[in-house]
């Protein structure tokens, strides 16, 4: 009967259990700390700067061709209005002289002005500027009879 019992039930032997210290110093910690994270601490301090540097980067090509549209645009408008004689109040009229004292020479002045999206917040109040573009578009009036 001994022998059944015996088969039934495995001798169990007691596991080791390791036991740390307890005194360790807080640079032995941190060193393991690290050691395990592979590469993760200089990831982050490249990926971070590169993240940054990549967001500026976007924000000034979009504000530059932002700029550019602005431009195109006002000028259009202020090659139209030169055309058709309407004028606004936002408008400046530049009388030029002529050395004929037939011609009457007028430039007309457009202005526009558009605000900018912010990628990264901050970056332009940091660069001490607004975020808006304001430009201009010139023409010449043609004389109406």
């Amino acid at each position: 009967m001994c022998s059944l019992l015996a088969a039934a039930h495995p001798p169990r032997h007691k596991k080791l259990i390791k036991i740390k210290p307890l005194l360790r110093s807080k640079i032995t910690r941190n060193t393991v700390v690290l050691q395990g994270d592979d590469g993760n601490v200089e990831s982050a301090m490249v990926l971070i700067p590169l993240l940054i540097l990549f967001l500026i980067a976007i924000e000034l090509i979009i504000a530059t061709n932002l700029r550019n549209g602005d431009t195109a645009i006002a000028q259009g408008e202020a090659s139209r209005r030169a055309i058709s004689g309407q004028i606004y109040a936002s408008d400046e009229v530049v009388e030029l002289s002529s050395p004929d004292r037939f011609a009457h020479i007028r430039l007309l002045i457009t202005h526009r002005q558009t605000s900018l999206p912010q990628i990264v917040p901050g970056l332009i109040a940091l660069m001490g500027g607004l975020p808006s573009t304001d430009v201009k578009g010139a023409a010449i009036m043609e004389p109406i009879n």
